[in-house]
């Protein structure tokens, strides 16, 4: 338990501390932009490795507090809190994105918000936050807290952090960008600042559906356990 708990503070505290920090303009400066992301993204993957390890351990380990399990509300529910989550992660992995790595040069585009960006400029990231929200309703165990708590905290803080180092990196060009998306889902939508176009979303959503397909007929090869309960 102790090493999960210690392999997840390292995950979060790697990116919220470094990756959108001035610390991590200091290391660019002294590394450079390819250096600092090459080991940034080895200490990325070894420290994720360690997560999964460490959180098979402690499954093992048979000392697992627990509030709550799930019922047939939260399961119905949790199928659909996971496919609005694959609504926004797919497609964002898939839309031409300022605030994702080695694409900034979006910002000259004539007009960058589009898709899936005119629901939130962290599409990704936010489908994450929710994927892990959508796994805590059903899993009420101290491990799973840990686990997916842990990466929950992490998107929500790295999306701010994105915007924190854009902001800073990229000045007014990101400014714009900022002033016509939104961090909050729907948000900018909302409030008249940008206009919600099903059609742009149209095939992204589709391919996001059929992953979470793919993705819930497979669950008990990919974690074990039936997503269906």
């Amino acid at each position: 338990m102790l090493e999960l708990v210690l392999a997840s503070a390292a995950f979060v505290l790697l990116h919220l501390c470094i990756s959108g920090t001035i610390l991590r303009d200091r290391l660019v400066s002294r590394l450079g932009e390819g250096a600092y992301m090459g080991l940034f993204s080895l200490a990325s993957v070894a420290i994720l490795v360690w997560m999964i390890m460490a959180y098979g351990a402690a499954r093992a380990e048979g000392v697992n507090p627990t509030w709550w399990t799930s019922t047939p509300l939260t399961l119905h529910l949790q199928l659909i809190v996971i496919l609005v989550a694959f609504l926004l992660a797919v497609p964002g992995l898939l839309a031409r994105n300022p605030g994702s790595v080695g694409q900034t040069g979006a910002l000259e585009d004539a007009d960058p918000v589009r898709g899936i960006l005119r629901i939130t400029r962290h599409p990704f990231l936010w489908g994450v936050g929710i994927w892990s929200a959508g796994h805590l309703l059903v899993n009420g165990d101290l491990i799973s807290l840990i686990l997916f708590g842990s990466l929950g905290v992490l998107a929500i803080g790295g999306a701010a952090s994105i915007d924190a180092k854009r902001r800073r990196t990229h000045g007014e060009r990101w400014a714009s960008f900022e002033a016509k998306s939104s961090f909050v889902p729907f948000a900018a939508i909302l409030a008249g600042r940008q206009t919600f176009k099903p059609g742009e979303l149209a095939l992204p959503a589709l391919i996001g559906g059929a992953v979470y397909l793919v993705v819930l007929i497979g669950h008990p090869l990919i974690a074990g356990v039936s997503a269906l309960g």
